[in-house]
């Protein structure tokens, strides 16, 4: 029974990260493509907070990816 409800928690984890990693992407892209040098709440430029973003995104998304491999491969 424990296995079940471990099997769901870590692909809710997964599902949440990958779905919050394509909105970092998304968003990273616009700000890098469509607001570009314009200060964002005095936070640093736009472009920069891009890239950051861009960049958590892609790590998000191929993390929950990995994690969804691995509940599949484990039969969770």
């Amino acid at each position: 029974m424990a296995q079940k409800w471990r099997g769901w928690v870590f692909a809710s984890i997964a599902l949440i990260m990958y779905l919050v990693g394509g909105i970092l992407i998304m968003a990273g892209l616009i700000m890098i493509g469509l607001m570009g040098a314009q200060d964002l709440w005095g936070w640093g430029e736009a472009r920069g907070l891009g890239y950051m973003a861009f960049a958590i995104g892609i790590f998000l998304s191929v993390a929950g990816v990995l994690v969804m491999r691995i509940i599949r491969n484990r039969g969770w």
